[in-house]
């Protein structure tokens, strides 16, 4: 705009009033290129993003949860996740669904086993299997703290508070969490408090989340070592994850730059194992081979080498670090064991049939499908002859059980 030419339309005002508000508009638009054409903007460290503006800092903090009703470490069995549905369309979505922050941690009496399990992959597998970067040791400090609050407030027969941390009940192992020098990788410590594995993602200037802290001890198909210092999508498509970009990455993104503090999430998933070892399966690949494929595995193994391995995933946001905690509990279960539960192998086998070929692919189902299908048409064939009456197959109740 002229504004020499503007100044004619107005004769009878005075030059310096015309002026003052040529400078007024000047002002107003130096200001607004210095907030939002500023380059440098992304380099303070204390950047205000869109998650950060919603809550003050530190606002939100983890309610108390209430005991566990009724949890024994001899009695209380894993919950039955079966997070599979009727064919003949399998689809692929992120399956978020809220959870209540009091259920954050799921413990039962499988703990001792896998306690066992990770503490012999600690000393095995070191920083393969464990590691946390410079950049993430706060956000591995707090996700620490925040289970030393909540795991002898929800587990009090299993964990106690203690002055300097915490203390477990069963077996004698006490934590001093206070101050910066601890003994241990904060991850080693979490990773021994709880049965799930850990990943905690830092936002980076550029807005990419990273993978910067991780306790992935047993993961089964895949290695942090492969995965660290990764973006989400990286991570992703590194890993073949079928029709990623389509219908995941997207809306991927915005969840975890739209998360908040206050809001629990949690996901279920699924796979078909053909060995008996929760921590590494095998079959793939030796865990230090370079390559990992199903074609190693060998087909058409007896059913009782089926296993059912099912992951409950939950994310949340920590208010301090404004990290995003990632949690990974495996159920493990042999076939021969989930059948017996009613409607279970016709919904499996209606579920497996259902993945398209890069589904199939990646779950590697060829190595299996001939036995396991056989098995469990005749489990379903069975359980209709003993009068179980029929399901409707189109019903989403009851996801995920």
């Amino acid at each position: 705009m002229d504004f020499r030419l503007e100044m004619l339309y107005f004769p009878g005002l005075k030059w310096e009033i015309l002026l003052c508000i040529c400078a007024g508009f000047l002002v107003v638009f130096y200001n607004l290129c210095k907030q939002y054409l500023q380059p440098n903007r992304y380099q303070n460290p204390e950047k205000e993003t869109k998650h950060s503006r919603d809550k003050p800092h530190g606002e939100f903090k983890m309610p108390v949860p209430p005991a566990y009703p009724g949890w024994s470490l001899k009695t209380t069995k894993p919950l039955p996740y079966r997070a599979f549905r009727y064919g003949p369309k399998y689809n692929v979505t992120m399956g978020l669904r809220v959870v209540a922050p009091i259920d954050w941690i799921e413990l039962d009496n499988q703990f001792p086993k896998f306690h066992a399990d990770k503490a012999a992959r600690i000393i095995e597998r070191g920083e393969q299997c464990i590691k946390t970067h410079e950049e993430a040791f706060s956000a591995a400090v707090e996700l620490l703290e925040e289970l030393t609050e909540y795991l002898p407030a929800r587990y009090p027969s299993l964990y106690q508070k203690t002055a300097t941390g915490i203390r477990n009940l069963w077996s004698g192992e006490s934590f001093n969490i206070q101050g910066r020098l601890l003994q241990e990788d904060p991850m080693v410590i979490c990773s021994r408090l709880v049965q799930d594995d850990l990943a905690l993602m830092i936002e980076q200037p550029d807005g990419q989340y990273r993978l910067l802290a991780g306790s992935i001890l047993l993961a089964g198909f895949w290695r942090l070592s492969d995965k660290f210092g990764m973006t989400l999508s990286d991570i992703h498509t590194s890993g073949h994850v079928p029709h990623f970009h389509e219908k995941l990455e997207g809306g991927m993104l915005k969840f975890f730059q739209r998360l908040k503090c206050d809001k629990f999430y949690a996901r279920n998933n699924y796979f078909i194992q053909v060995d008996e070892s929760l921590p590494w399966s095998y079959s793939i690949g030796d865990e230090d081979s370079p390559a990992l494929s199903w074609s190693t595995a060998e087909k058409n193994k007896a059913i009782e080498h089926h296993w059912f391995r099912s992951e409950r995933q939950t994310l949340r946001r920590l208010p301090k670090t404004k990290a995003i905690c990632f949690t990974i509990r495996t159920y493990f279960h042999p076939i021969t064991d989930i059948v017996k539960e009613d409607h279970v192998p016709g919904r499996l086998a209606s579920a497996v049939r259902s993945w398209d070929d890069w589904v199939a692919e990646y779950k590697g189902r060829e190595k299996y499908e001939q036995v396991l299908l056989e098995y469990l048409d005749r489990k379903h064939k069975e359980q209709l002859c003993d009068g179980l009456g029929p399901v409707s197959e189109d019903t989403t109740e009851g996801y995920p059980w």
